[in-house]
């Protein structure tokens, strides 16, 4: 039998720090902190809830982080 696959780790990061950083900070600073995929919306983008390990998603208005979550 195959073993059963695992999640890698997500980063010892807290997603509440990027909010009211630039975008561009944000994202470099997201990188460094190694998150694999980041992801910036403008507010009131429809997505699918689909949890993706390693991702950060930044909700950003005029350049500025506004909110922010894992998955």
């Amino acid at each position: 039998m195959a073993p059963i696959p695992s999640s890698p780790q997500q980063p010892d990061d807290s997603p509440e720090s990027y909010v009211g950083l630039d975008e561009r900070d944000a994202e470099q600073r997201a990188r460094s902190h190694g998150w694999t995929t980041v992801r910036s919306l403008p507010p009131g983008t429809i997505i699918t809830l689909e949890f993706v390990a390693g991702r950060i998603n930044f909700e950003v208005d005029d350049a500025t982080v506004t909110r922010c979550w894992v998955g």
